[in-house]
């Protein structure tokens, strides 16, 4: 690596072997990664490009920053959650010439603090994570958008909501490509990796037997079904609250119980939000949970739990593990917050595995190659929010396949014919 020396500012740069043994983990599960780390490695295509990033400092999200910079680009990076970076990637990170502004527990004044920091590269492609950094440029730096900016590229469903909705105000000043919509994210990352990583959490702040517990899941889409269908797994009675029908439908031909949460609380065992949507747990339902109630939430943001009103009701809080607080209300009943109501998959553990991390950074880094090429032909895509090519997503699931020594099938000349024919009959 010969990154040129970075700024940083991280919670403790001796952390840095540590956090190598991480990243060097990580990059032994992304073989999609390892194989385009070696294919741009000496072409750097990136070369000449400033990529500011806000995700989840990870050893997943190392192994693409260092792809990135491997392929040339000039990396800025802050966490995109102020409880979820790990230190000691962010310190090797730092220690490896990475400019990083990112460490655990940071105040939400920290948070975007950092995110200046990275903006002051004046970035012309940003990688973001929830869209705060696309946020911060609009809101704060609007000039950016116009003399620097060529595109962006946006990792979770919270991020690409709050940019179609600013897209369709005529508010989103650069085009962004949605990488959480592309397949070989949404349905592997988002269902798989949220729905282990979320138990993961739980069981490390908690240390319960999920089996025989009743585990309300707030939501069911790609998130929440994959919670779901681990908390199955492991003997959970699984309750599912939902607002669109064609989803709780879909809950409940999975064999899930579906009821509205005012019926769910007074049941409900774990409660896990998943619905990027705020107060889906307030005063009303905390008064009727059960004593011992667990609530988390595996949304982006911590919106999701009303922790104000849940204040409202206390006598007394304390913390009675890591990443987990004991509320004693005023009627004697005591209710468990995990991770302080932040996403707890992150918070309380590590995140998502690095086999399903492979696949979404994959989506990553070849949306932002896509951006750059685009540019050196003088292209620019449209403002607004942009789908990734299906041929991409394709190619990244055959590479994922073939590094499994998996093989599939080919349609024959006769058989794309016979598809692509409209007069073939019964």
């Amino acid at each position: 690596m010969n990154y040129k020396k970075g700024k940083y500012k991280v919670a403790d740069l001796s952390l840095a072997s540590e956090g190598r043994r991480l990243i060097s983990w990580a990059e032994s599960r992304m073989p999609v990664m390892e194989a385009l780390r070696k294919k741009y490695r000496k072409t750097k295509p990136l070369r000449g490009y400033r990529i500011a990033g806000c995700l989840h400092v990870t050893k997943e999200t190392a192994v693409l920053v260092k792809t990135l910079a491997d392929a040339g680009a000039e990396v800025s990076w802050s966490g995109c959650n102020p409880l979820s970076t790990n230190d000691a990637v962010a310190a090797a990170l730092a220690a490896d010439g990475i400019s990083i502004f990112a460490w655990h527990g940071m105040s939400v004044k920290d948070f975007y603090w950092c995110i200046e920091e990275t903006l002051k590269m004046k970035p012309n492609l940003t990688l973001d994570d929830g869209a705060d950094l696309i946020f911060t440029i609009h809101n704060k730096h609007p000039e950016f958008a116009r003399k620097y900016v060529i595109g962006g590229t946006e990792e979770t469903t919270t991020g690409v909501h709050r940019l179609r909705s600013m897209a369709a105000d005529g508010a989103l000043k650069y085009p962004v490509i949605a990488v959480n919509d592309a397949e070989t994210k949404w349905d592997f990352d988002n269902v798989y990796g949220t729905g282990q990583s979320t138990l993961d959490g739980i069981l490390r702040a908690t240390s319960i037997l999920l089996a025989g517990k009743n585990v309300v899941v707030a939501g069911y889409g790609h998130c929440g079904r994959g919670v779901a269908n681990r908390a199955k797994g492991l003997g959970a009675n699984v309750i599912v609250t939902e607002v669109k029908a064609t989803a709780a439908l879909k809950a409940t031909l999975d064999g899930m119980s579906v009821m509205k949460m005012d019926e769910a609380a007074k049941v409900g065992d774990v409660f896990v939000t998943a619905t990027g949507v705020k107060d889906i747990l307030v005063k009303r339902h905390f008064q009727s949970m059960r004593e011992g109630a667990i609530v988390c939430n595996t949304g982006h943001y911590d919106c999701e739990i009303n922790l104000k009103d849940l204040a409202k009701l206390k006598k007394s809080v304390r913390t009675i593990r890591d990443n987990n607080e004991e509320y004693t209300l005023k009627n004697g009943r005591r209710i468990y917050v995990l991770a302080k109501g932040r996403l707890v998959n992150l918070a309380a553990a590590e995140g998502h595995p690095s086999e399903v991390m492979d696949m979404s950074f994959a989506n990553q880094f070849m949306s932002q190659l896509r951006l750059a090429q685009l540019d050196k032909k003088g292209v620019r895509l449209p403002d607004g929010v942009h789908d990734i090519p299906v041929e991409q997503d394709q190619e990244i699931a055959g590479v994922k396949l073939a590094t499994n020594g998996m093989r599939i099938d080919k349609l024959t000349p006769e058989q794309k014919a016979y598809n692509e024919a409209y007069n073939e009959g019964t």
